[in-house]
């Protein structure tokens, strides 16, 4: 099984990955998505600060209960590679890695321009007002280790088209 981890800071443009995958008809796993629907189960209001006590509390004392979730789907998979979204550390990247190959691929964008997209996006649980704080948040979880340590990257300052062809030009070298 080979899995591509897709690492980056809120708005940097993660999702980028995830249409990619739908578009080559990949598996793709974010733990947000497992959060979120955490959220709703427990009929939350899905806002900020719900997602995060959910997310806090789904990642465990080591941090790593979310990503094993995800994990364990996308072992399950048939074809590969799957794409992993949402590891703020490194021991998760070990974990996963220690299943299977894996790829750790982050997206970059500069912070003015992910809180500008945040504010342009308008997802239920994007708060402008917040967006400080969860930076801060995920800094505190050890996601600038992946990021740094990533194995490729995906510098998203243009547009749409120019990231997925950079994140193509990394599948294809991993496919080669």
């Amino acid at each position: 099984m080979q899995i591509i981890i897709v690492v980056g800071m809120p708005a940097a443009g993660k999702n980028i990955a995830r249409d990619y995958a739908n578009e080559e008809g990949y598996s793709y796993y974010a733990t947000g998505d497992i959060v979120r629907a955490e959220v709703a189960r427990r009929g939350l209001d899905l806002n900020a600060e719900n997602t995060a006590a959910v997310s806090s509390e789904l990642r465990g004392t080591d941090g790593m209960g979310v990503t094993r979730l995800a994990l364990q789907t996308a072992l399950e998979e048939k074809t590969a590679p799957v794409f992993l979204e949402g590891m703020r550390s490194w021991p998760e990247v070990e974990l996963i890695r220690a299943h299977c190959e894996a790829l750790v691929v982050a997206f970059l964008a500069p912070r003015e321009l992910r809180r500008k997209r945040i504010i342009s996006r308008g997802r239920a649980d994007d708060a402008p007002q917040a967006f400080d704080s969860r930076d801060r948040r995920e800094i505190d979880y050890g996601t600038a280790v992946p990021i740094a340590l990533a194995d490729a990257y995906v510098l998203n300052t243009g547009t749409m088209e120019d990231a997925m062809r950079q994140l193509n030009a990394v599948i294809a070298k991993l496919k080669a």
